[in-house]
């Protein structure tokens, strides 16, 4: 029997080699964790069973994912959403579950099976759309918050659900005092999570933020996490819901956007384990003992999915592209359905072999979400019409509002940095045209006066639509790479010559950037620095004149001599993300060093991606710049590079 510490040894290895391949053949990871909890399961390798703390493990993945939900939704937002929350997301839940309550009895089941059945149809992945909406930026569309309304109801619906089924398999007489107990404790519960514990948590959070510690914060998230999912849990609710209220509660205060960084790794891995948790339940031997029931199961309830969110997204007078997409989304299997089709085979409900053939089924359907989500764009055009149309209205409009303007700037990105360009630019008389995907901030801004449109920037028609051939510059103004990337690109295409400025909150992307393009690449970190440096010359007396010379020198020179900096113990958490940042480091040569002797020509630090900034001698720093210069003991060199090019020249110079 494998220890707990094995079991996880075991789950990181399988994910790591396995995710590995599948990034190497372009595949989403998530297959690959499905594919290695295949490998590592019972029913293959048989290196790990499948237990109940082996799944209580994996369930931890679900928890920071729906943490990470709830920082998303705070209550203004959700009440905001409730016609979609509770009326879509309803109707979605309850028909569904209707058809496979029908669809049971025909088979001959009962209909307290068909119950539960039909709630596990009824669930979706809210693990793999939400992950794969946010990869694709799409979880601000109007489908992706659609997905994201119906994907919440679902999972509080899980509740009733839970209560539901056992009550119905012991054949209760009091039923209706059953449910209605565990209701009021539901209700209880939240009421006081949610009104009692908003001013608790920003005080408790206020409080920790003082002590000025990284350590502290992250430890604290993780006790209010899993504190408030066990709470719920022993409320007679789930695990994920609890969690789910956390990240309310912590949305509705200031330390929001720290806590959605902070939370990223722990969800990221441990949701990788969830997965592996999933894969390990299919039996291989099913598929070749079961086949065409597998894929009749596989196929019919991914079909009839499709066929009641489309038709009920239109009766809520989406247009046919967004019900197309949401459909799609929804169309899988989800997590929570595992969770009721366990019950229900606990129970007794379901036959074994029936229910090993409906398990793999679920499995399949959710190996097949990411590419029905990767083609939903294409379907969607290519049946939706009116969605074609809208489009066009959409970019027609745009360009409408961009016809007058000659020489205007393109402000792709309208966030606070985008805002404050706008309103330079407005002082100065200068037109613009701003892009964002935030409906709420468009809103807003457009009500105000503000030039501010609905449009994805990364895409050539929005950008055409929004003048780029009559536009005298473009800015980047949020740090995502990617985008900044295929911006670039599209200008290139369109506009070879126009002058692109974009904000990098990396500094390692400024050299691809500056590669694809980009006339300036202004790096958030730096530039403060170069802020603070003038305001303290000045301060110490330094001209005016002198001050704003060394500025322009420093970004002539790409800032250049500010890249790179002395790492310290805390920037250990730092280093983590960050391996491909230039650094500085000095490396003393002492007796015995493997340099001594040697010329810098033959030490060979330029090849090794190396610059040799500075050294001392002697206790006196000069800048080095002859090849045939001799290394002697006690000589410090300063270098600068990536920590893994450092590495090699330290052991060069060192010996070893």
């Amino acid at each position: 029997m494998l220890s707990t510490l094995e079991i996880v040894l075991v789950f990181l290895a399988a994910a790591v080699g396995v995710v590995a391949l599948a990034r190497k053949l372009h595949l989403p990871p998530i297959l690959g964790y499905l594919a290695a909890g295949i490998l590592i399961g019972p029913h293959a390798l048989g290196i790990v069973p499948d237990t109940p703390d082996t799944r209580y493990l994996g369930e931890f993945g679900v928890v920071f994912l729906m943490f990470s939900i709830g920082l998303e939704f705070n209550l203004s937002k959700l009440m905001a959403m409730r016609s979609t929350v509770f009326g879509l997301g309803t109707a979605q839940v309850g028909l569904i579950t209707l058809l496979g309550l029908g669809g049971a009895m025909l088979m001959g089941l009962g209909w307290q099976a068909g119950l539960a059945l039909g709630g596990a149809l009824a669930m979706s992945s809210t693990a793999i759309v939400v992950k794969l909406l946010t990869e694709r930026l799409e979880l601000e569309s109007e489908h992706g918050r659609d997905v994201v309304a119906i994907l919440l109801f679902q999972d509080l619906a899980v509740v009733p659900f839970l209560i539901v089924i056992p009550a119905l398999a012991e054949g209760s007489s009091d039923l209706a005092w059953t449910l209605g107990k565990a209701a009021l404790k539901a209700v209880f519960v939240l009421a006081i999570l949610l009104f009692a514990g908003k001013k608790l948590m920003h005080l408790w959070l206020t409080v920790v933020a003082q002590r000025r510690s990284t350590e502290l914060f992250v430890l604290n998230l993780l006790f209010i996490t899993l504190g408030l999912a066990y709470i719920t849990e022993h409320a007679g609710l789930s695990l994920a819901l609890g969690a789910f209220v956390a990240g309310m509660l912590i949305s509705e205060t200031e330390y929001r956007h720290q806590v959605e960084e902070d939370i990223k790794p722990f969800r990221d891995v441990l949701l990788g384990l969830f997965f592996v948790t999933i894969g390990m339940l299919l039996d291989p031997r099913v598929l070749v003992n079961q086949f065409p029931m597998v894929i009749f199961l596989t196929i019919v309830p991914v079909i009839i999915k499709f066929g009641v969110v489309a038709a009920l997204s239109r009766g809520f007078r989406r247009p046919l592209g967004t019900s197309i997409r949401t459909s799609l989304a929804l169309a899988q299997a989800g997590e929570f359905g595992f969770v009721l089709l366990a019950q229900a085979g606990g129970l007794n409900l379901v036959d074994d072999q029936l229910m090993s053939a409906i398990l793999a089924a679920m499995l399949l359907s959710m190996l097949a979400a990411p590419f029905l989500i990767a083609y939903s764009e294409r379907i969607a055009n290519r049946f939706a019409r009116d969605d074609w149309m809208l489009k066009s209205l959409q970019l027609t409009e745009i360009a409408t509002r961009t016809m007058k303007n000659t020489r205007h700037v393109l402000i792709c990105g309208y966030g606070r940095n985008g805002q404050s360009l706008a309103k330079l630019l407005k002082a100065q008389g200068v037109e613009y045209m701003a892009l964002d995907l935030d409906p709420d901030r468009i809103r807003e801004a457009a009500a105000a006066g503000d030039s501010v449109v609905y449009a994805d920037a990364a895409r050539r028609e929005s950008l055409s639509a929004a003048g780029l051939m009559r536009a005298q510059a473009v800015v980047i103004t949020y740090g995502d790479t990617a985008s900044a990337l295929k911006i670039l690109h599209h200008v290139q295409e369109a506009r070879p010559g126009l002058p692109v400025i974009v904000r990098v909150t990396d500094e390692a992307d400024m050299d691809r950037l500056q590669a694809a393009g980009a006339a300036e690449v202004v790096p958030e970190a730096l530039e403060s620095s170069l802020m603070l440096a003038s305001h303290a010359l000045l301060l110490c007396g330094v001209p005016l004149n002198r001050v704003l010379q060394q500025v322009r020198s420093v970004r002539e020179s790409r800032y250049g001599i500010l890249r790179g900096f002395f790492h310290g113990a805390s920037d250990a958490q730092e280093d983590l993300t960050e391996r491909n940042h230039l650094r500085l480091h000095s490396v003393p040569l002492t007796d015995g060093a493997a340099g001594i002797g040697k010329t810098l020509g033959e030490a060979g630090l330029e090849a090794l991606g190396v610059e040799l900034v500075a050294f001392r001698r002697k206790g006196v720093a000069g800048v080095v710049v002859e090849p045939a210069q001799v290394l002697q003991a006690g000589d410090v060199l300063v270098l600068k590079g990536t920590p893994e090019t450092i590495a090699r020249a330290e052991a060069r110079l060192l010996g070893g």
